[in-house]
């Protein structure tokens, strides 16, 4: 079942990052279908987040998009190269985000290794939040369009609590005791 706006709308970003774990992403771009699990997540909980984009109600052309009702993508640019694909959760004016860090490819996985300029499948097709974008197909252009919608969209699918760890979020040192915070979550697909 395809996943609404309002599933995004829930008020807790941490829980709901995990409950990402094993959700099917999907996207349309260029005519070309893509889709994978969710196998990387991490939270990001607006104001009060010393990793967060909108840290103390930071309000500016790149982060207004975090401002807007749940169920949107948040792109943006990192280092100038990797588009880093966030889906905007909550309500309007809360600002939290769910960064999608990796993607066990389902579907497409010629056209990914196409956009990603590889011969063959590796375990770091679409693992790492540049990697899975380049794959995907996912640009700037994408910011602030609906993640329920004919170009990216996700289906409801759940694996156990068990084989979902939660770890600290990756490389925001500069977060300080923020960059503590279990807010990273992985799924563990063996066997499954």
């Amino acid at each position: 079942m395809k996943l609404s706006p309002e599933y995004f709308q829930q008020n807790d970003v941490v829980a709901l990052a995990k409950d990402l774990i094993g959700k099917h992403l999907y996207t349309s771009i260029d005519n070309q279908l893509c889709s994978g699990i969710i196998s990387e997540t991490e939270a990001y909980a607006g104001i009060g987040d010393k990793a967060c984009h909108a840290h103390l109600g930071r309000f500016t052309k790149r982060t207004r998009v975090m401002y807007k009702t749940g169920g949107i993508a948040y792109v943006y640019l990192c280092y100038g190269i990797h588009h880093l694909f966030n889906i905007v959760t909550n309500q309007k004016g809360v600002a939290d985000a769910v960064l999608i860090r990796g993607v066990i490819p389902v579907e497409g996985i010629e056209t990914m290794l196409k956009r990603r300029k590889k011969d063959k499948i590796t375990s770091q097709l679409c693992s790492g939040p540049g990697n899975f974008t380049q794959a995907f197909g996912i640009t700037k252009t994408h910011n602030s369009h609906s993640v329920c919608s004919q170009q990216i969209w996700l289906k409801d699918h759940c694996i156990e609590a068990n084989k979902i760890k939660a770890t600290p979020r990756i490389g925001i040192d500069y977060a300080e005791e923020d960059a503590l915070l279990p807010w990273r979550f992985v799924g563990d697909f063996e066997g499954i």
